[in-house]
């Protein structure tokens, strides 16, 4: 006689039929096993809220406005003037991306500070990296002159630019060199195309150690062997520049570069600085948007919000398809 024996509900079925935790039971179970972290982390998302948060939320809304300095609140001794400017929608995009003049506006700022960017980021990484592979090799009183090369970057921008203003400018030390060799001796500070030369040369200048101590960490990281390996196989020094240096550094010089792009879009302190609201042929978007909303009057804070907007979708842009482009080239090589 067959007797039947009935197993036990399997484990996948016994889940299948346990209910799933709501969302308020989950959140307090995390809360319960992770409070330290969450007690540590909200004061800061607090102050990013307030400095970051709020400031970005408003400059959205600003946009939608046609706010400037003659409709907006303000107050005039015991007097209080309400704000009296009015919702536009997208007007102020539009206006600027293809309203009257938005080329003057908008478009010839914009080509100037891919240019900018571009040149800039070019340059900076190239010397960065010579200086790199020249302070990786076995030089006598190498940390002497790591420590010069890096003072640009320990010393604050605003001072770094304003000595090179007082060095380029007429009679200044700059000139003064040029003209001891018989070279001419341009307008740094007056003469459009001299101006753009000046403001890559100075960003340079103060970008040049960033680059150089972030390649430095990523060549001592580079193991040895693979160069050793390389030598004994007959690589020529370009060869192991080529096949070894470079695919080591990629990682670091992805970020370095997209560090870079992001700064030098936004590099503010530079061309102001060096030029003030003078020099509206080198003027990029930022310092364009810096004169709209504070440089002029009336002062158009829609505007200006408009110009800020735009540059952060630009570059949230940029860095999502960077990123992407470099995870497809990591598939590939891979």
């Amino acid at each position: 006689m067959a007797v039947a024996v009935q197993g036990a509900p399997s484990k996948g079925s016994s889940r299948e039929r346990e209910p799933r935790p709501g969302l308020v039971e989950r959140l307090k179970l995390s809360y319960s096993k992770y409070w330290y972290a969450y007690a540590m982390v909200t004061p800061v998302v607090l102050v990013l809220g307030v400095l970051v948060g709020y400031p970005l939320v408003n400059g959205i809304y600003l946009t939608l406005t046609d706010a400037n300095s003659l409709n907006s609140a303000r107050q005039i001794g015991l007097k209080h003037i309400p704000a009296s400017y009015h919702f536009v929608g997208l007007h102020n995009y539009a206006d600027v991306l293809w309203g009257p003049g938005s080329y003057d506006r908008f478009w010839s700022h914009f080509i100037w500070t891919i240019v900018w960017t571009v040149t800039c980021v070019t340059v900076t990484f190239a010397i960065g990296l010579g200086f790199a592979l020249l302070m990786n090799q076995k030089l006598r009183g190498r940390s002497l002159y790591r420590m010069l090369l890096i003072l640009p970057w320990a010393v604050p921008t605003f001072v770094t630019v304003f000595s090179w203003r007082l060095m380029l400018a007429d009679g200044g030390a700059v000139n003064t060199m040029l003209g001891a060799v018989g070279l001419p001796e341009p307008a740094w500070l007056s003469d459009p195309l001299a101006q753009k030369a000046a403001a890559i040369l100075v960003n340079t200048w103060c970008g040049v150690p960033f680059m150089m101590v972030s390649l430095l960490g990523g060549l001592q990281s580079i193991p040895g062997e693979l160069y050793e390996a390389a030598e004994m196989d007959g690589a020529t020094p370009w060869q192991r520049f080529r096949h070894v240096t470079m695919p080591g550094l990629r990682n670091v010089s992805s970020t370095v570069v997209l560090l870079g792009v992001i700064w030098t879009f936004n590099q503010f302190t530079v061309i102001f600085v060096l030029f003030g609201t003078n020099a509206p042929d080198v003027n990029i978007l930022v310092t364009w948007a810096y004169y709209l909303g504070f440089g002029q009057q009336p002062r158009d804070f829609a505007q200006s919000a408009t110009y800020g907007v735009l540059l952060l979708s630009i570059l949230i842009v940029f860095t999502t398809f960077y990123r992407r482009w470099l995870a497809r080239n990591e598939e590939a090589t891979r």
